[in-house]
């Protein structure tokens, strides 16, 4: 992420007359201890006849002492020099045990040393009433200096100040504002007040527009900028002088470039001398241009660059639209929160105390952007063997055609926010809502806990445990009975509603059925559990049904076609919630005509005998008939006539008919005429949460839901939509935000062509940003890692008809081909776990077999395709590869090339026509994930228009050894790009440099030296996790990744192999060239951590890694640099870094450009693996 910036810097005096000048003194120099590299530096003076003396003053500040022999009219200096930005920790550094709490005494010897920096003027009233506002109480030192340094900078108002000199602290305090010499010298005396050391600093000051606005606070300049500045230094015991810039509040960084650091400001004059009296005209000038920016991410393209990339991807959208490709692309983005990175929720877990809250945000925006007149709905996610609780899942359904479903989003209950609605408000809604649908309320039941559950559990508690404070070690489980004793065991948790779609569809829309519900209890009471109310009914105390008559929930098959779905307005006008339109808060009943066909609600009623009231208030089929209409069903197209007949055999084969006072069962006789679904109301944390049933048609759905936007209208209440979703329906959009292990994840709905990718890609980007979310985090020691949860992208089409993979599956076959003959497709964009036992393996990670297995398919892939033409049958794509796209365990679902979803043998929900490329690790810019996109739309198009497939390589232990270095992973992805430029492959001119910030991303650059036109980069490179037996555990077995290995590469140029050497701890690489004279790479595999569960534990850490260049002829290291695991200090964070400036400055205080190996060195000859060729493995030395 380095900029190279290089300031201009001029100061011009001109005379009225002649002058002597006498001798000049200009302090414009880089101080010795400056932590930003200085790449170059001049200084230029006119007159050109001068003589120049450098030297250093009392201080060790560089100073150029001029002499002017001839008399001028003019005197000019110039200075320019280029500057490294590279980011560096200000708080970077250690202090003595006797200093790391304020106050502290300096020891005798620095009392005497430091005797300049704590001289003090003399106390003045208002300096000495400061002080007294400083709190002085003992506490962390560096929390004192922030504190006082930010006090300056709230109580000083800061302004340009064009007059010499520099005010006392009596007139800063007095005026309240002063420039940045006036609170610097200030902030040193209060500092020498208070026993500290302190000195005065002028130098420059650089800031660089930032590549990253912030959301809140302060964004810094909004041009690039650089001044003369001043600030003060204090002296802490271990640490030095650490600089302090009350003109920002903050600590001096490496845009503070000290010039002189003296006692006095006097003394730190950038120009200083005397002239003969003369009329004098100054002119000064200062400017910053940044020269080279290397690749990063935070900022990985220009806008030039971007439009390029738009671009092509037009006219890869115009190649997909010719070839009829109807390519879709979707997602699984995952993100984490830019706070408490350490949290188990943003690190192994997949549920967290904030987790929710954040999910909630984000939908919310998404809901605002993409789902307009759709409707939120928080439901039951994933839920995997181990954990309590099944995952939540919160979604956004909107209709594809445009129509709104939910008309007024206020509605909607923002859970972040308290609530106040009770049971009674529930029971109220759900009455309502019965009237609504022309049911009556009769069959309405509360839910209860489990009285006879809670008391048994509270029996088992311990005598010295309180139930109302159970200190359990499961926080679960103590939340869990706090929450049912603190309510008591008498509280009404919910009210159910018996409800299915009745067996006819009226001219008006879904009849509605209810019916009675029958326990042993008196009272309904729950499963005991967390999970919401619908989830916890009892249904199996439900009376018993027979196997044949049980109401199975059936998904129907995606490629059913669908018709289009009632116009919005026939849903809004049954319930009265259309904006706009005068509708009674009547409903229209089936099955009546003449005046009795709109019916009030509240006169609905059972009494006597059981007359079905318009619109089906009990369930037909309770009653042992079955009433239908004589036409095609809306929702079905299909006969009713015939449906009729086929209920009537069955309605003959059932003989038992109960009494319809009761409905109740006889002994061993099938209950099938019960109605075993229910709508749910329940009050939770002053929230109304609606439990939807399952329902199998998308219509009836939008029906119910148009009833309970019509009575949460009708009480003026604000609700939250559980339970179950809408079938999946491609009339249907959806977006869904979900929690994962460490991570969020939202399941972008896709995109229908490139337009609609960048904005999707580029808003769900943005707001996660503006919601604290972000796809950056880092590991201790700096590294990149991604979120961890990866980047799914998942290709298909609008259909499981229209897929691609589906209608032409050799380009499928051709992909896969592809991938695997290129490695670097696989790892450039994966995440840190790689290998066999990875998430994503390639096919031939540790399974070499399945290639032959897989060259096998994809020939009977062609030859099916000979048999079948157009008409393959998916079905048959799908077998012959089900089984060869695995993980080394069996699981179809963590393979790089996922088809799990592509046509599943399971059941309709995996017969999507989805490809899921699994590999793909999250990058953390929105347009590096849309460039990565832009690439695999090429090579659909490409292998659309003409598949092909060479055979597969076998590449052996190459894998894991060659294309785990950045460099042979570049030459490999350069022949991709080649691939795809050429005319007969698609002509798509990629650009390699739009790349370079996703190789930054995951092989980071450690450092480089040069040395006798010699130049050694080390770079990060890529190391398989091993994972280890299983081991015992609490609840089950745990497999543990050994993660004590790293990989480095070492690339050095301008090399002369006959003479020279590089070596890593003294044994020499085995340096391979890479086809350019001079230039050779090789691998360090080294043991960097000694985690309790490693591989080979009595193996040490050789860390720290030196690199030497050994001359062979003299046997000498002509010079090295070292790279560092830990802090080489000794500073090791216990926390992660929050950006990825601060991951950068961790990795750069851990290389440092000397260090190599004294005396003498004689160095054995490589020893070279022939499995592993271009790796030296430090734990084989």
């Amino acid at each position: 992420m380095t900029i190279h910036v290089a300031l201009n810097h001029v100061t011009h005096y001109r005379y009225d007359r002649l002058v002597t000048l006498g001798p000049q003194i200009v302090r414009l120099r880089p101080a010795p201890h400056c932590r930003t590299r200085i790449v170059s530096y001049s200084q230029r003076i006119e007159p050109a006849d001068h003589f120049c003396n450098w030297q250093q003053d009392p201080f060790a500040n560089y100073m150029a002492r001029l002499v002017v022999p001839e008399r001028t009219r003019e005197f000019k200096v110039t200075i320019d020099l280029v500057a490294e930005m590279a980011v560096y920790n200000p708080f970077d550094f250690f202090l003595e045990p006797s200093a790391e709490k304020i106050p502290f005494e300096y020891s005798r010897d620095s009392k005497a040393e430091l005797a300049p920096y704590l001289a003090t003027v003399p106390m003045t009233p208002l300096v000495d009433a400061y002080l007294k506002k400083i709190d002085k109480s003992k506490r962390r030192t560096i929390d004192f200096l922030v504190d006082i340094n930010a006090m300056l900078y709230k109580d000083i108002r800061y302004l340009i100040r064009m007059e010499p000199g520099v005010q006392t602290p009596e007139q800063t305090l007095t005026l309240k504002s002063g420039s940045c010499r006036d609170s610097g010298w200030l902030l040193v005396q209060l500092m020498r007040h208070l026993g500290l050391a302190a000195r005065f600093v002028s130098g420059y000051l650089i800031q660089l527009t930032p590549d990253v606005k912030a959301i809140d606070g302060p964004s810094g300049p909004s041009a690039d900028f650089t001044d003369l500045h001043a600030w003060c230094e204090v002296y802490l015991p271990g640490a030095g002088w650490i600089g302090l810039d009350p003109t920002s509040g903050l600590l001096a960084g490496e845009g503070h470039i000290p010039l002189a650091c003296t006692p006095q400001p006097s003394s730190a004059a950038p120009i200083e001398g005397g002239v003969d009296k003369a009329e004098v005209e100054f002119s000064h000038h200062m400017a910053v241009t940044r020269i080279y920016e290397s690749p990063r991410v935070t900022k990985p393209y220009t806008e030039a660059q971007w439009e390029q990339v738009l671009d092509l991807g037009e006219r890869v959208d115009r190649d997909l639209i010719a070839g009829d490709v109807r390519l879709t692309m979707g997602g699984e983005p995952t993100f984490v929160a830019d706070k408490d990175r350490d949290a188990a929720e943003w690190n192994t877990a997949a549920l967290g105390p904030t987790k929710r809250g954040y999910a909630n945000a984000l939908v919310q925006k998404l809901r605002a952007q993409y789902g307009d007149g759709g409707f939120l709905h928080f439901g039951q996610g994933k839920w995997y063997p181990g954990e309590q609780l099944p995952r939540w899942a919160l979604s956004v359904f909107w209709r594809k055609d445009g129509q709104p479903i939910w008309h007024n989003p206020d509605l909607f209950a923002d859970e972040r926010k308290s609530g106040v609605y009770s049971n009674a408000d529930s029971g109220r809604f759900i009455r309502t809502l019965a009237g609504k649908l022309g049911l009556t309320d009769e069959f309405v039941k509360e839910g209860y806990e489990d009285t006879w559950y809670y008391l048994w559990r509270e029996r088992r508690l311990p005598v010295n445990v309180d139930p109302f404070d159970a200190r359990l070690g499961d926080e679960l489980e103590r939340d869990r009975l706090r929450k049912v004793f603190d309510q008591g065991l008498t509280h009404v948790v919910g009210h159910v509603l018996p409800l299915t779609p009745g067996s006819a569809v009226g001219l008006s829309g879904t009849r509605w059925q209810t019916g009675p519900w029958f326990f042993r209890d008196e009272r309904m009471y729950l499963i005991p559990g967390d999970s919401a109310m619908g989830y916890r009914l009892p249904l199996d105390s439900l009376p018993w049904t027979s196997e044949g008559d049980y109401p199975y929930f059936i998904d129907r098959d995606t490629f059913d076609a669908r018709g289009d779905l009632p116009a919005a307005r026939t849903f809004a006008e049954r319930y009265g919630v259309a904006r706009g339109l005068d509708v009674p808060a009547t409903v229209t009943m089936q099955g009546v005509s003449g005046d009795q066909s709109t019916v009030h609600a509240a006169s609905l009623s059972v009494r006597g005998e059981p007359v079905e009231p318009p619109g089906g208030t009990l369930s037909s089929a309770a009653l042992g008939t079955h009433v239908h209409g004589t036409t095609d069903s809306p929702r079905t197209g299909l006969d009713r006539n015939a449906i009729d007949t086929d209920n009537a055999r069955t309605s003959a084969q059932r003989s038992y008919v109960p009494a319809t006072a009761t409905l109740l069962p006889q002994r061993f006789q099938s209950a099938h005429w019960l109605t075993r679904t229910a709508l749910c109301v329940e009050a939770r944390q002053g929230h109304l949460y609606i439990f939807m049933p399952p329902i199998a048609w998308l219509e009836d759905y939008l029906d119910l839901l148009t009833a309970v936007e019509a009575t949460a209208e009708a009480l003026d209440m604000k609700i939250v939509l559980e339970g179950y979703p809408p079938p999946r329906d491609p009339r249907l959009k959806l977006l869904q935000v979900t929690p994962d292990p460490g991570v969020i994840e939202v399941n972008i709905h896709p995109a229908y062509n490139w337009n609609e990718l960048v904005e999707h890609t580029e808003f769900l980007y943005q707001a996660a940003f503006e919601e604290h979310l972000c796809a950056e985090k880092f590991a201790l020691d700096g590294r990149h890692t991604g979120t961890g949860g990866g980047n799914h992208f998942v290709l298909g089409g609008a259909t499981p008809a229209d897929s691609p993979f589906l209608r032409k599956p050799e380009l499928l076959g051709s992909l896969i081909a592809y991938w695997h003959n290129h490695p670097s497709l696989s790892y450039l964009f994966s995440g840190l776990f790689i290998g066999a036992t990875s998430q994503a393996p390639r096919i031939d990670e540790a399974r070499n077999d399945q290639l032959y297995e897989l060259e096998i398919a994809l020939t009977q892939i062609e030859k099916n395709r000979e048999i079948y033409g157009c008409e393959m049958p998916p079905w048959l794509v799908d077998r012959t590869l089900r089984n060869i796209l695995i993980d080394v365990t069996g699981n179809t679902h963590r393979s790089e090339f996922c088809i799990d979803k592509l046509y599943s043998p399971d059941g309709p929900t995996g017969r999507l026509g989805l490809l899921e490329l699994r590999a793909f690790e999250m990058p953390p810019h929105a347009r590096m994930s849309i460039v990565q996109q832009l690439l695999l739309r090429a090579l659909v198009a490409r292998f659309w228009k003409q598949p092909k497939h060479h055979s597969l390589s076998r590449w052996g232990t190459a894998l894991h050894d060659r294309f785990m270095l950045p460099t042979f992973i570049r030459m490999d992805f350069e022949d991709v790009l080649e691939d795809l430029a050429m005319p007969e492959n698609g002509g798509y001119q990629f650009d390699p440099a739009w790349f370079a910030p996703h190789f930054e991303f995951r092989f980071p650059l450690f450092g480089e030296i040069a040395v006798r036109g010699m130049e050694v980069a080390i770079r990060g490179a890529l190391e398989p996790w091993h994972v280890m037996g299983e081991e015992g555990a609490i609840g089950g077995t745990v497999r543990y990744v050994d993660s004590s290995l790293e990989r480095l590469e070492v690339s050095v140029t301008g090399l002369n192999d006959a003479r020279y050497v590089v070596t890593a701890n003294g044994q020499a690489l085995p340096l391979q060239p890479t086809g350019t004279v001079g230039h050779f790479v090789a691998g360090v595999r080294y043991k960097a951590w000694s985690p309790p569960s490693a591989l080979h534990p009595s193996i040490q850490v050789h860390a720290p890694v030196t690199f030497d260049i050994v001359d062979t002829w003299m046997n000498k290291s002509l010079g090295g640099c070292q790279y560092h695991v830990q802090h080489p200090g000794g500073s090791n964070p216990s926390v992660f870094p929050i950006n990825a400036y601060e991951a950068e400055s961790r990795r750069l205080s851990r290389f440092l450009r000397m260090g190599h190996t004294p005396g003498r060195m004689v160095v054995a000859p490589a020893t070279v693996n022939h499995e592993h060729p271009f790796t030296l493995d430090l734990r084989r030395t």
